[in-house]
Formats: C-alpha cells, sequence, structure tokens
C-alpha cells in the first residue's frame, strides 16, 4: 500500500474507524447471548465514532488528507481510496449515527432476551458501518461498487432481523431486488465513465463536457442507479416497508446515512460535468418537486408510526434533491450564488436529516419498547408514561418541519434563499424553474406541520386507546442518552450555524470547483438565524415560566375532559390518525388512491357500523406490481426453458458460447 499527499493522518483515522466498525460485531459472534461480549461491540462502535468524526474533521480543516493506492490484482488496476470535505460532510453523520444507534441497540435489543437474533444483528449493522464508510472513501469505482454491495446485503440481513415473520421478508425481498437493479445501472454508469475518462476512478470536478450520448446516458443510469437508493420517487417503493419492518435503530441508520448514499453518488457524478444542459438540473428538481410533496402526502394518511417516518424521509429527499436541481441549474446559468446556496442546502439538509430523523425513529422505538406497537390509533396518552421520549420525538418532530430554532430550519432557508435569488436573476421561463421551489417548499412544511401536529397529538396526548397497549415506562439511560445526543445536534446547528460555514465552504469547492467557490457565509444571514433562535428561546422561557407561575396559584380540579355533552365520554371519542388528516388525504386523493370500507347503519335493529380507511403504496400497488405480473404472463413460453438441471444449462452456455465465437470470428 502506498499514499499521496500529506502524511493522509486523517484518511487513516478513517480507515482505523472502518477496521473497528467491522470488528464490533464479532464479540457477539464468539460469545453468542453474552451480554459482556455486546458490551464491548458497542464499545468497538463508539470508539469508531469518535475517531471516525476525529478523521472527517481533519479532512477538513487540515489541506492535503492525500491518498492510498492499494495493490488489487484484478484486471481494473490499483484500488485507490482518500477524502476530501465533501466526503467528510457524508462520513460525519455516518460515525454520529451509527454510534448513537449502537449504543441504543444495546438497551433497545439486549442480546439476553434476543439470543436467537443478537449475533446476527451486531454482525452486519458492524458490517454495514464499515460499508458506508468505504462507500465515502472509496475513489476508485470498482471499490466504491464492491463496498456498495456489501453494504446491500449487510443492510439485507439487518433488515430482516426477525426474517420469521413473513412481512419481514417480504420487505427484505423488495429491498434486495431493487438494490440489485440500481447497481446494474452503476455498472453502466462506471463502465460509461471509464471510456470516457479512461480511467475507473471518480473524474475530478468539472473535467468532463457534458454534450454527446454519452454524457445523457451517464446521467440518467446514475439518476436511476443512485434515486433506487437514495428513494427518489417514484423509485422509492422499497422504503416504507423496509423502514416500517426494521428494528428501530436499523430504521434510524437507512433513513439518516444509508438513502444519503443515493445523494453523495449523484453529487459526485453530476459535478464531473462542467457545463450540465439545463434539462438536467429541470428533471432533478422536478423529481425533487415530486418527491416532497407527495412523500408528506403519503404520510398525512399512515396508521403506522415507522411508515409514516418513512415517507417523511422521502420528503426530506425531494427536499435535498431540490437543493441539487437548482446547484445544477446554476451551473448551466452561470450562476456561483444559486451554485452555492442549492448545493449547500442539499449538503446542510443531509446532515440535518440524518440527526432529526434518526432521533425520531429511536424516539418512535422508545414508544415501541414500551407499548409493544406501533399503530398509532392504538396509542395515546404516552407522554404520561414516557416524559423524555415525548420531548425528544417533539424536538425531532420541530427539526422536520423545518421550524425555528432548529436545524432543519437553517438548511430549509438555503433553499429557500436559492429559490429567491433564482426569482431576482433569471430571465425567461426555463431559468426560472429554481423560483417554483419556494411555493413547493411553503407547501411541503405546511403539511409537515399538520402530520406531526397529528402524530404528536394522537400518540403522546389524550388517553389510551387501547386496555393491551396502555402499559409500559421510560427507556433507560443507554437508550434516553443517544437521543439525547442528537437532540443536542440538532439544538447546535440551529443555534450556531455559523459554526459550519467553514465545512460548507470546503465541500462546495470539491464539489464545484471554481463555480462553487463562493462562500455561503456572505449569502446566508448566519448571525441572524443564531439572534432569531436564542431569542425565540428566551421568549419561549419567559412564557413558561409566567404560565407556570399563574398556575401555581390557581385551584387543581380534577375532571375528565369535556365530551362535547356526552355523559361517558370513552378514549374512542377522540381524533384517530384517519380522522386528523381526512380532509388532506382527500386533496390529493387522485394520486393517492385511498381506498375506504364502511358498513353503515341499517334496519330497525342495526348491528355495530364500522369504518375502515387504508392508503396503499400507489406506485407498487397500482404500477409496479400489474406490469411485473404481465411480463411474468408474457414471457410464460420462456420460462419452459427453465428446467432446473444442470445438464441442460451447461448445454445453454456452451451453445452460447458458440454462437458468439461464430459472430466474433469474422470481424
Amino acid at each position: 500500500m502506498t499514499f499521496s499527499g500529506e502524511p493522509a493522518t486523517s484518511l487513516g483515522l478513517l480507515l482505523l474507524a472502518a477496521c473497528c466498525q467491522g470488528a464490533s460485531g464479532l464479540p457477539l459472534l464468539l460469545r453468542r447471548g453474552s451480554s459482556t461480549a455486546q458490551r464491548a461491540g458497542v464499545v468497538l462502535m463508539a470508539a469508531a465514532s469518535l475517531i471516525g468524526c476525529a478523521g472527517a474533521l481533519g479532512a477538513v480543516f487540515l489541506p492535503g488528507a492525500g491518498t492510498w493506492l492499494i495493490p488489487s490484482g484484478l484486471p481494473f488496476g490499483r484500488l485507490e481510496v482518500g477524502v476530501d470535505a465533501l466526503s467528510a460532510v457524508f462520513l460525519l453523520p455516518v460515525f454520529i449515527v451509527t454510534g448513537c444507534c449502537a449504543v441504543y441497540g444495546a438497551g433497545y435489543w439486549p442480546v439476553a432476551r434476543h439470543p436467537e437474533h443478537g449475533g446476527k444483528l451486531a454482525f452486519f449493522l458492524g458490517l454495514l458501518s464499515a460499508a458506508l464508510t468505504m462507500v465515502l472513501v472509496a475513489r476508485s469505482t470498482m471499490l466504491f461498487l464492491m463496498a456498495w454491495e456489501v453494504m446491500a446485503f449487510a443492510a439485507y440481513f439487518v433488515l430482516t432481523t426477525e426474517d420469521e415473520k413473513p412481512q419481514v421478508r417480504e420487505a427484505g425481498v423488495l429491498y434486495l431486488i431493487t438494490a440489485h437493479l440500481g447497481a446494474l445501472a452503476l455498472f453502466a454508469t462506471f463502465s460509461l465513465l471509464n471510456s470516457a475518462t479512461g480511467a475507473y476512478l471518480f473524474p475530478s470536478p468539472g473535467s468532463l463536457t457534458a454534450a454527446g450520448p454519452i454524457a445523457t446516458t451517464i446521467f440518467l443510469t446514475a439518476l436511476f442507479g443512485f434515486g433506487m437508493k437514495a428513494g427518489v420517487m417514484p423509485l422509492h417503493v422499497w422504503l416504507p416497508s423496509a423502514h416500517a419492518n426494521a428494528p428501530s435503530h436499523v430504521s434510524a441508520i437507512l433513513s439518516g446515512v444509508v438513502l444519503k448514499t443515493g445523494i453523495y453518488g449523484m453529487m459526485r457524478v453530476f459535478s464531473a460535468f462542467s457545463d450540465p444542459p439545463l434539462w438536467w438540473g429541470a428533471v432533478v428538481l422536478v423529481l425533487g418537486s415530486v418527491s416532497a410533496v407527495l412523500g408528506v402526502a403519503y404520510a398525512i394518511g399512515q396508521h403506522d408510526l415507522k411508515r409514516l417516518l418513512a415517507y417523511h424521509s422521502i420528503e426530506n429527499i425531494g427536499i435535498i434533491m431540490m437543493g441539487l436541481g437548482m446547484a445544477l441549474i446554476g451551473a448551466n446559468q452561470g450562476w456561483e450564488a444559486l451554485v452555492a446556496l442549492g448545493a449547500a442546502g442539499a449538503l446542510l439538509h443531509v446532515v440535518n436529516h440524518a440527526l432529526f430523523k434518526s432521533l425520531l425513529f429511536l424516539s418512535a422505538g422508545s414508544v415501541i419498547h414500551a407499548t409493544g406497537t406501533r399503530e398509532i390509533d392504538l396509542l395515546g396518552g404516552v407522554s404520561r408514561r414516557l416524559p423524555r421520549t415525548s420531548l425528544f420525538f417533539l424536538v425531532g418532530a420541530v427539526a422536520i418541519c423545518g421550524l425555528p430554532p432548529l436545524n432543519g430550519f437553517v438548511s430549509e432557508l438555503m433553499v429557500y434563499l436559492g429559490a429567491f435569488h433564482a426569482i431576482e436573476a433569471a430571465v425567461g421561463l426555463a431559468p426560472s424553474l429554481p423560483a417554483l421551489a419556494a411555493p413547493v417548499l411553503a407547501l411541503v412544511g405546511g403539511l409537515a406541520v399538520a402530520c406531526f401536529v397529528k402524530v404528536y397529538g394522537v400518540v403522546f396526548l389524550g388517553v389510551p386507546r387501547s386496555k393491551e397497549h396502555e402499559g409500559g415506562h421510560e427507556a433507560g439511560a443507554g437508550m434516553l442518552v443517544p437521543m439525547g445526543v442528537l437532540a443536542v445536534c440538532c439544538a447546535l446547528i440551529g443555534l450556531a450555524p455559523g459554526l459550519f460555514v467553514e465545512v460548507l465552504n470546503a465541500a462546495l469547492g470539491d464539489y464545484g470547483g471554481s463555480l462553487a467557490s463562493q462562500g455561503v457565509a456572505s449569502l446566508v444571514p448566519f448571525s441572524w438565524i443564531s439572534i432569531l433562535g436564542v431569542g425565540l428561546l428566551l421568549l419561549l422561557a419567559l412564557l413558561w415560566i409566567v404560565f407556570a407561575r399563574r398556575a401555581a396559584r390557581l385551584p387543581v380540579p380534577v375532571a375528565p375532559t369535556w365530551g362535547c355533552g356526552y355523559l361517558r365520554p370513552a378514549p374512542r371519542m377522540q381524533y384517530t390518525a384517519s380522522s386528523f388528516g381526512a380532509i388532506l388525504v382527500h386533496w390529493f386523493a387522485v394520486l393517492l388512491r385511498p381506498e375506504q370500507h364502511r358498513e353503515g347503519v341499517r334496519g330497525l335493529f342495526p348491528g355495530p357500523a364500522r369504518h375502515e380507511s387504508h392508503l396503499p403504496e400507489t406506485v407498487l400497488e397500482k404500477g409496479y406490481l400489474p406490469f411485473l405480473e404481465y411480463l411474468f404472463e408474457k414471457a410464460q413460453p420462456v420460462r419452459r426453458l427453465q428446467h432446473g438441471k444442470l445438464n441442460i444449462y451447461i448445454f445453454y452456455t456452451f451453445v452460447t458460447l458458440v454462437l458468439l465465437l461464430a459472430l466474433t470470428s469474422g470481424q
């Protein structure tokens, strides 16, 4: 192994962190069912997180991180690893989230209570974390694909931890199929990049021209392959079931960091072109807008707490794609400010979404751990039994809605500012496309607030709706501390975003070269954001003190909540997830296709009436599956060739080779 550049301390730390991550599952494999072995694995993952964060920050603040060349003996040449500021922005949430989830998992999924799954989960969770790190430090496209495939298989095995459940197996198979479809597209992408550059390496920013069919094919295959992993609509079909059926801390990793590898791949490939056509940015911007709006619309109609959070992942991936689309349009028009605001907003939202979505999934896991269900309509009054979890979920909800003083507000504001800048600078209809992001973001923000008002009100407020799930107690320190760390990170970025200006500027330089060299400090009022956030916190604290003092002087009678005139109010009279979001779902009924089943009041002596609503996965159930069934039916004659006999398959191979030799011999 050789290295170039400076002493490459940052890269060495990152590779050491990857080794610790990969080894974290070995103690539990060697000593199955041992709580001590599980704690040793957690220590290794926590150490990997600390070492990795140091390496990622070093890549930003210490110039000349260098690259390492690894002899491979493969026909693709030597494998190259390296790190720059763009990789570091994606690596930071990887280490923060995986470290927090490892600590959380020891309390949420203790091996003493899950001896049949503990070793498998720990090993593949460590392997997944190490593969994520290697994906982000790979400079050789072949090494990237190797790590990408390891990441895909490891994610499959952690997703299917409870593989005795049919719905878990179905979610795993769907994920694996889509992961391989995306990987096939990436094989095409990197083969075309090799034909354009002559090397199996990621091209440097701005080194290729976007003119010609090869560049167009690279863009489309990369958009498909990486978009499938990121969960961009309509390529998102694997995401809701995977996030809902995985263990909660695995869902946090899938949503918080695995999805972002798709965004990373797009930024690496797209930034290689110096003059992207306008339609590239338009396509990415439109896909992002559709994902954002429909993602939150689907979320509003969900009854499953984790499936609801999964659809919000699609929404936030859409917001990131909108920023990336702005950056591509800015590169086409030569607008440095639009490139800086779009790309920096997308990068910061990558970090922010990883933090607050992981916080929400861990908080949801605490609720599930206490109550034994993730069905929203069976919950209620959870905040009385889980006050700290309730607070952490509220922090994540405020952040994901893009409200101050938390981090989601900052990154969404940067995308807003990019849209406003486009309104001022654009001439003509086509370059004005980024301006459409402003109303889309406003709509998405309003719908997100409505959705989380529903979730928080139905789950944490009111009274329990089901006797079977009204018990439970607050999570232990091992689960609460990781949630607290993530909540503090959300507040830190929201209150002091200026601390991350240098990180964003360095990443912009590695993304767009000279075109993105304009710093974001002159474009975004970071100091005013901090003043607004601190002022808002002080105002809330003052109001809380005033109302607390007034309440202390008032008598405290105990009585049931007024039941609108009913003499005997019951838990069934509360809002449900369906009734709260019914009007909003109706607005999007043409696209969402909600299903309702009613049994009304009939006859002189009617029986009990009932009403059920269901929001199908329209793209999968109404689009993909009917198309696949059609192909299955039409392929019936071809499938007769599949006998299941090895000698017949060897004969097929022999005939194919003979035909290929005959075709190529005359050339």
